[in-house]
């Protein structure tokens, strides 16, 4: 989890191209699958609806192995998701996640999302996306540690290589699992 530029996508890719995990972005998927008015919303910055969201992880849920370990980028960001997720934990579909929250501040933000120079990169859009991080979704991680899941904070302010380390260091209990069973 993180605000849009954290580096949630960098840190993801590498995760999962190196240990051979699904990947899944919701922001990715949008992008292909948005088109009409809800396309020119989400380019504004605006989120969308929690059904719309949920219906969408939901279809790519079935369509991977979640017995295996996978990497979920950008879902949950509400408290309506994260509810979602914990009915999908508690009726055995996969294991409760490990949160890992990439925390960085909104001046590096602004800063590496106008040089990405996405169409959905403009200031003001930046802006409201990190408000509405700060307002919905940081909230809910203390939501999802009252739920029993791990949250790591990571700072992501750094280099991608010294996040990707502390990354593996807080992720490391999964990867003993794995070898060994």
């Amino acid at each position: 989890m993180g605000p849009a530029g954290s580096g949630k996508s960098t840190q993801g890719h590498q995760l999962a191209d190196e240990y051979g995990y699904a990947y899944i972005s919701t922001g990715e998927i949008f992008r292909v699958l948005i088109t009409g008015r809800r396309r020119s919303e989400m380019l504004e910055g605006k989120l969308l609806s929690d059904g719309e969201v949920i219906r969408v992880v939901d279809k790519v849920l079935e369509i991977i192995d979640t017995k295996e370990q996978f990497v979920l980028d950008g879902f949950p960001r509400t408290k309506p998701q994260v509810d979602w997720l914990l009915e999908q934990v508690q009726a055995g579909r996969f294991e409760p996640p490990v949160v890992v929250d990439l925390e960085v501040s909104e001046a590096e933000i602004r800063d590496r999302l106008q040089k990405r120079g996405r169409l959905d990169d403009s200031e003001e859009a930046i802006a409201q996306r990190f408000q509405q991080y700060e307002d919905v979704t940081r909230p809910i991680l203390d939501y999802m540690q009252e739920k029993g899941w791990q949250i790591n904070r990571i700072d992501a302010g750094r280099q991608a290589q010294a996040v990707y380390r502390d990354i593996l260091r807080a992720l490391g209990h999964l990867f003993i699992t794995n070898k060994s069973g």
